[in-house]
């Protein structure tokens, strides 16, 4: 009776956190989404300054997470040390803003299913520079990403989303996308690299080192010069208090995802946040066109389900290969 009151609250939290993920990033693509497209004030004027939410999306994680260590460790520093996230930070600091810069030249939902193909490049790069042999179904996985990603760049967008961008440049976008991807791919290696070498490292360390030196190259980029660009985001948030209530908005949903993000991986592990967050960029691209007003064709629908196809597929290979690995750990 106890261990079955025990699932049910395991059932229960899980669907706390799918909650919790879902509301908080699918908000934040929607407040991205207004933040670049939207024209603020009497004066009809576009944010034009899209990497300042990357610093201001920094500074807010970088305080929460320095408040979370102090209460729930009691301030112990047994985790790597701050310096040692130096480089991961400067690829955490431009992929991001070359991700939240491309939607100047691509939409909200383009932007998602781009970012949704990380397995090419690993893929990729795994085959040119390691040698590593892959099975038949995960370039199956691969080819329904690439296609449906390729056929939605190729579609031709509609004027209603073109009006809506601030410079209407596929390749500019797609390709700022796909530099993102390759940072995020450095970004990823090093942490794991951190958290070998000091395993006391816990998610809250994480997020404050990536985040302190986030801010730290954030700072010198938009306020390092006279004529920096956040001199002139600061001043577009005091003429206009609505994009600065939604850039506030947009950084307290990016805190909270990332809070939920870390609940899962350490109730659930990582491949049931990867299918809670996959199903999510599929949501947010189902709301982006419901609620922001971006229809999309029904060859553009096909390539959403194609490369979602090819993730969810990728995501139950997993699923099978874990449950292997249990039954060997039972058997020996």
């Amino acid at each position: 009776m106890e261990a079955h009151g025990s699932g049910i609250r395991r059932v229960y939290l899980l669907l706390f956190c799918v909650a919790g993920i879902w509301s908080a990033y699918i908000y934040q693509g929607l407040l991205q989404e207004t933040v670049s497209t939207k024209r603020f004030g009497p004066d009809k004027k576009r944010f034009e300054h899209l990497a300042f939410l990357n610093l201001a999306q920094s500074v807010v994680c970088l305080i929460w997470s320095f408040l979370m260590i102090k209460i729930w460790t009691n301030g112990g520093d047994a985790g790597a040390p701050w310096w040692s996230y130096w480089s991961a930070g400067i690829t955490n600091t431009i992929g991001p803003t070359m991700g939240i810069e491309a939607l100047k030249y691509i939409s909200y939902p383009a932007q998602v299913l781009a970012k949704s193909s990380k397995m090419i490049p690993v893929m990729l790069m795994g085959t040119l520079v390691y040698g590593i042999k892959y099975t038949f179904p995960e370039y199956v996985c691969s080819l329904l990403v690439a296609g449906g990603v390729s056929t939605f760049a190729l579609s031709k967008m509609s004027s209603k989303i073109t009006s809506k961008l601030a410079r209407p440049n596929a390749p500019i976008g797609y390709s700022l996308c796909f530099l993102n991807l390759a940072f995020d791919g450095f970004t990823n290696a090093t942490q794991d690299s951190i958290t070998a070498r000091y395993p006391k490292t816990n998610a809250w360390n994480i997020m404050l080192g990536m985040n302190l030196w986030g801010t730290i190259y954030n700072t010198i980029f938009m306020f390092g010069w006279p004529t920096a660009i956040g001199y002139d985001a600061i001043h577009f948030c005091k003429q206009h208090p609505e994009a600065a209530w939604d850039i506030l908005l947009y950084c307290v949903c990016g805190t909270v995802g990332q809070n939920f993000i870390f609940l899962t991986i350490s109730r659930y592990g990582s491949l049931t946040n990867t299918t809670i967050t996959t199903t999510r960029k599929f949501v947010s691209i189902v709301v982006s066109s419901l609620v922001s007003g971006n229809p999309l064709s029904q060859k553009q629908w096909g390539s959403v389900i194609m490369v979602f196809s090819g993730l969810s597929y990728q995501i139950h290979l997993k699923w099978k290969r874990m449950r292997r690995m249990q039954k060997k750990r039972k058997s020996t």
